[in-house]
């Protein structure tokens, strides 16, 4: 039985292989076919969905304030590249060490409550830093920063041209989701499982459970900034949109149709919500009815989310 066991794991691993290839070789290939810059705004939104779901996913916490970090790491971002002329990796860095610093303070600040509780006082966190972009001098205001500078990359690759800038993003992806995938397999992603299933015994059996929310708090937020920094430079703009309440509400909804507490979840939910409003936006249709329709269907047929739904499928088969 041992055998047959190790032989069907080694079965389902060699296809786990075959199918991150495929994939590869599809992103590879994908802005040959597609529009490059609508492929690289899925690769943002689903890096931050991506995030976004490492603290729901495998903490269980709810945040409505990811716009927080998603919008603030853009203005940091755009302001270091267009005013203070830094070069994009390090504007990026920029960015992305706001956001986990804004993270550590709201954080610390919310970590304490749970539930709606949590929830609640990270969207009263969010919205403040929301006036502040709307007052602040340097974001803009309605306006926000436009017309960001995409220099060159370490100095070798020429982010003007969008096929390398495509590549780039999709490296930025492939990188945050390692470290995603990192986490969630490590040692420490074992203990923020164990806390979201049963907080008072991880408690009881010695573990420090809010220091352990608060550094996986910091990491989303760290890497929902490197996903709001790249979208800054990719569309030479950062806005109010990317930091009001909404984008908090639309990650969520990304999530919710992925497949909460999975890895592919959020990136399936993120592609099916860009595309949906990237091709339905010139059409009659309205964009908002269309995917409320869809979420509604998900939510009443598969409660797990699409992935988690086949992932369950294929389980119960096995």
């Amino acid at each position: 039985m041992a055998a047959i066991g190790r032989e069907a794991e080694g079965g389902l691993n060699g296809t786990k292989i075959a199918i991150a290839l495929a994939v590869a070789v599809v992103a590879l290939g994908a802005p040959y076919l597609l529009y490059p810059v609508f492929l690289m705004k899925l690769l943002c939104f689903a890096l931050f969905a991506c995030a976004f779901n490492l603290l729901i996913g495998y903490v269980g916490l709810l945040s409505f304030g990811h716009a927080a970090f998603f919008g603030g790491a853009a203005y940091v971002t755009a302001h270091a590249a267009k005013v203070w002329g830094w070069p994009p990796e390090l504007a990026i860095l920029a960015g992305t060490a706001a956001a986990a610093a804004l993270g550590l303070v709201m954080g610390f600040l919310a970590i304490r409550r749970q539930g709606i509780y949590f929830a609640m006082i990270t969207l009263a966190l969010s919205q403040m830093v929301f006036f502040v972009a709307l007052q602040a001098p340097f974001t803009g205001g309605e306006d926000g920063i436009q017309s960001v500078p995409q220099d060159r990359m370490f100095g070798l690759l020429d982010l003007s041209d969008t096929l390398t800038f495509y590549y780039v993003v999709l490296a930025i992806f492939g990188l945050g989701f390692f470290i995603i995938w990192r986490i969630v397999n490590s040692p420490f992603g074992q203990i923020l499982k164990a806390i979201r299933e049963n907080e008072p015994r991880a408690i009881s059996l010695g573990y420090r459970v809010d220091a352990y929310k608060l550094t996986a708090f910091v990491m989303s937020a760290a890497l929902t900034g490197l996903a709001g920094g790249t979208k800054a430079l990719v569309f030479q703009l950062a806005s109010l949109t990317d930091i009001q309440w909404q984008m908090s509400g639309e990650v969520i909804l990304m999530t919710l149709l992925g497949g909460i507490g999975t890895l592919v979840g959020p990136l399936v939910g993120a592609g099916l919500v860009t595309t949906l409003e990237n091709y339905l936006a010139e059409s009659a249709l309205p964009v908002t009815v269309v995917i409320g329709t869809i979420f509604v269907v998900v939510v009443l047929l598969f409660r797990r989310g699409i992935v988690g739904e086949i992932a369950h499928w294929l389980r119960r088969r096995g």
